[in-house]
């Protein structure tokens, strides 16, 4: 439609300051004779756009226009402020600043207010948040980090690393960064991390464009196979924690997941978490490992009872 393509006009010249009728000619699908209708209807419209032709022309926008709300639909404007809300929440700054202004332009838009963000953990306190805002200074200005991290394996290091991207996957925050001690890109789950600096040493180096935070084939199709079998009173967890297709009921009435994972110490904390309501059906090896955990467990507990 033609009011969906001069809306986005505007917002591409804005974007791009300074462009020609040939550029929005091949951006748009249409003809330049096409564009230059589109642009006489916006400044019908009252929208400041600016043609001149020769060397050095272009198309543009007087100097210091700004959009108006009117030109946002009112599932846009929800957008805007829901992308500040998720800011906000990381205690991006200035978020909450730029906040109070989009709801007063957005007044209508935005009432009542349905959206709260908290990406922090039950119990955690404001420092959880505030850690966020740390790593955003410190990617954005390129200073490296340091921080105590506990490994899945529940090993304890100190650990310096030029921090490079900060992502959100599967309930979790992430810190990507390059390791010097590993001399590797590594990634370090935040909550993990314990008294984060940021130092004042300055780094050049970029996340290489093919990075991805999926596994790499050589990985998880490594991992062992778990078939796990969880009781009813637990479903709650379930859909929570695993994908949809990896649960399964049972004839018996029992929940069946099907998923890989590495054989660590991670996963038998992780799977002792249920307590009573899992077993391991596969591999043996998982099986064994947690009984001998559980058993420690219970004869810790034997022990403090007779001291008792």
């Amino acid at each position: 439609m033609q009011i969906d393509r001069l809306v986005q006009m505007v917002f591409y010249i804005v974007n791009h300051g300074h462009v020609t009728a040939k550029e929005l000619s091949d951006y748009f699908s249409v003809s330049t004779r096409t564009i230059y209708r589109d642009i006489n209807t916006l400044t019908i419209a009252g929208i400041p756009v600016i043609s001149a032709k020769g060397a050095g022309g272009g198309i543009s926008l007087i100097d210091g226009y700004a959009i108006d709300k009117s030109l946002l639909s009112r599932e846009e404007q929800q957008s805007v402020y829901q992308g500040l809300k998720i800011l906000q929440a990381t205690k991006y700054p200035d978020a909450e600043t730029a906040l109070s202004k989009i709801g007063a332009v957005f007044r209508n838009a935005l009432e009542p207010q349905w959206l709260d963000v908290d990406f922090s953990y039950w119990g955690s306190d404001e420092r959880e948040k505030i850690k966020i805002s740390e790593l955003q200074y410190a990617i954005v200005n390129r200073h490296r980090i340091k921080f105590d991290y506990v490994s899945t394996e529940l090993k304890k290091s100190s650990r310096i690393i030029e921090p490079l991207r900060l992502a959100f996957k599967s309930h979790a925050w992430y810190i990507i960064g390059y390791c010097g001690e590993r001399e590797a890109i590594r990634i370090f789950r935040l909550s993990r991390i314990k008294k984060l600096q940021v130092m004042p040493e300055i780094f050049e180096r970029e996340l290489p464009g093919d990075f991805s935070l999926a596994p790499a084939d050589q990985g998880e199709s490594n991992f062992p196979v778990f078939r796990l079998k969880f009781s009813p009173r637990i479903v709650h967890r379930l859909y929570d924690e695993f994908q949809e297709d990896q649960v399964c009921l049972g004839d018996d009435g029992y929940y069946y997941v099907t998923a890989q994972y590495e054989l660590n110490h991670w996963i038998l904390h992780y799977l002792l978490s249920f307590g009573n309501d899992v077993e391991i059906i596969e591999p043996g090896e998982a099986r064994v490992m947690l009984r001998e955990k559980a058993a420690d467990i219970v004869k810790m507990y034997t022990r403090h009872r007779g001291e008792g």
